[in-house]
């Protein structure tokens, strides 16, 4: 993982390398990569979440996926989905 921030113009990017090229978790990791930020960060910071380019065959489907406010929103609001993303960021012991 690979961030970057620019306190100034309030933005942070986050570049991620899923663990294989056909890595099927790669948007649950982003998404889950992204709440986190959004739970951790003032609002004032824009968030960007992607894939290291080259990295993953749906690269670019992922990326637009995890670019789209309203798809993102959507995915929080079902509650299986919210689940698995808490446990993705649960403290293991």
């Amino acid at each position: 993982v690979s961030p970057q921030v620019d306190d100034a113009q309030s933005t942070v990017s986050v570049e991620f390398t899923p663990t294989i090229p056909h890595c099927s978790m790669a948007t649950l990791i982003g998404l889950s990569i992204k709440v986190k930020l959004l739970r951790s960060l003032p609002e004032r910071f824009k968030l960007d979440v992607h894939i290291t380019p080259g990295t993953h065959a749906s690269e670019h489907a992922v990326n637009k996926q995890l670019a789209d406010k309203e798809r993102v929103a959507a995915a929080l609001e079902n509650s299986h989905l919210l689940e698995v993303v808490n446990q993705c960021l649960s403290a293991r012991s």
